[in-house]
């Protein structure tokens, strides 16, 4: 008989180095100008940043307590199911499936083989050729151990924590301020919806912390390890981010950071030079490689516990475990080629931004479902409780419903054809329920 279950492989230090790396990738480096842009000034700019990390801090806090009371694989989307009903759960796991995981590796892949073309030139074909062949190098990696896949990862973590710290460090030591200058021209600010749309843009940059639930079942005691990594990694990106973004605003003039692809690479050239920049840039190729390996591991979890849970066309192969690598290798190699066909297709901007509405649609339901977890399981002494309660989720919720509602007003056509997408997979889950 063929194994559906996954060795509990996944140390805490892999744990924590999951969510600081698939945390810190290639947003950091690339969306402050965007932030920036929509904010209209460095001030409403940090303070999107902030307030993007709170949100996601007070939701991720909230979210990490049903982590403690539901401690299976298969992360957000089983939560949901035993919180709302398999229907609800479900749509979560097809989005996360079909679209959502794929996706981000796909543009984790493409932002690795866009930083390679600042040694080498590279035509959209190229890129292209480069990004398949190191996601298929990480995927032979995670076929072969999850243990290659956690020491990747904390590798990539540690060695891409170098450049922004050098960013950070020399930049904050940096006597001037070109920058702040935009302000002594114009205190133009952004509110109601415009600001949630920079904050919505800090969102995608800070995304990737729930994926360590979908370790669940290979994490050891994950009722206390995730509460605790979750907190900690998610609490330690908010400073992270807030001090690079002091840091480029006193090496960069605003004009620049709004116009620049790549602010972070433009940030590290000012600073160091161009031998500088070439490492910063290789420092920056080592994070977006690290979270690119993280959401290749975490994605692949999702489908696989679908699979063995016979929730998905083909489970029987999707939820099967390698029988001599004890890994969701199937699972692996289907979330791979969909990021294939995302990168040769170049839809995985577009995918990932339509999906960030609906993925804080699910978001926002998780935090609330602490109030129902309370309700049908009282706390219990040693168990981890989110702190503040029920401030804490409050803060999520609210911040959650008013990136929704800004998003629907500032751009309602992508809100609801990402619902749309999302709705596709009702018919899948009543006929596989059919079956």
């Amino acid at each position: 008989m063929k194994s559906t279950s996954l060795k509990k492989s996944v140390s805490n230090i892999e744990a924590m180095a999951i969510v600081v790396g698939m945390i810190i990738g290639s947003g950091i480096f690339l969306k402050p100008g965007i932030v920036l842009g929509d904010a209209k000034n460095p001030y409403m700019a940090l303070l999107a940043w902030v307030l993007g990390g709170i949100i996601t801090l007070a939701s991720a806090l909230s979210i990490a307590e049903l982590s403690a009371v539901i401690p299976k694989a298969g992360g957000l989307y089983v939560y949901l199911e035993e919180l709302y009903g398999k229907p609800v759960g479900y749509l979560l796991g097809w989005v996360q499936t079909i679209i959502s995981c794929p996706a981000s590796v796909a543009a984790q892949a493409i932002a690795f083989s866009t930083y390679s073309s600042f040694f080498i030139p590279l035509s959209k074909l190229q890129k292209n050729l480069l990004a398949i062949g190191v996601l298929f190098f990480i995927l032979l990696m995670n076929i072969l151990s999850t243990k290659f896949g956690g020491m990747i990862q904390t590798l990539a973590t540690i060695g891409k924590l170098v450049p922004v710290a050098a960013i950070v460090v020399f930049g904050l030591l940096k006597g001037s301020y070109p920058g702040f200058s935009y302000i002594s021209e114009s205190m133009e600010t952004v509110t109601g919806s415009g600001f949630g749309i920079a904050v919505l843009g800090t969102l995608w940059a800070y995304d990737g912390w729930i994926g360590v639930t979908n370790m669940a079942g290979e994490i050891k005691h994950p009722e206390k390890t995730l509460p605790k990594v979750i907190g900690f990694g998610v609490t330690f990106v908010i400073l992270v981010y807030a001090l690079f973004n002091v840091a480029m605003f006193k090496v960069l003039p605003y004009e620049t950071i709004v116009a620049s692809a790549a602010p972070g690479a433009d940030a590290a050239e000012a600073l160091f030079g161009n031998g500088g920049g070439a490492f910063i840039t290789i420092g920056i190729m080592i994070s977006v490689f690290g979270a690119l390996n993280g959401y290749l591991m975490t994605a692949a979890r999702v489908p696989q516990s679908m699979g063995a849970r016979n929730q998905l066309p083909f489970s029987k192969i999707l939820g099967d475990i390698h029988p001599k690598f004890s890994t969701p290798a199937n699972a692996l190699i289907f979330q791979s080629l969909l990021a294939v066909l995302y990168i040769l297709t170049g839809t995985f901007n577009t995918l990932t931004n339509l999906l960030v509405f609906v993925l804080w649609v699910f978001f926002v339901m998780g935090v609330f479902g602490v109030f129902i977890v309370r309700k049908k399981n009282p706390k219990k002494p040693g168990r981890y409780a989110v702190p503040f309660f029920p401030f804490t989720p409050l803060v999520g919720i609210i911040g959650g419903l008013y990136i929704l509602i800004s998003t629907i007003i500032d751009s309602p056509e992508r809100s609801f054809i990402g619902i749309g997408i999302t709705l596709l997979g009702l018919p899948v889950y009543y006929w596989m329920n059919k079956k």
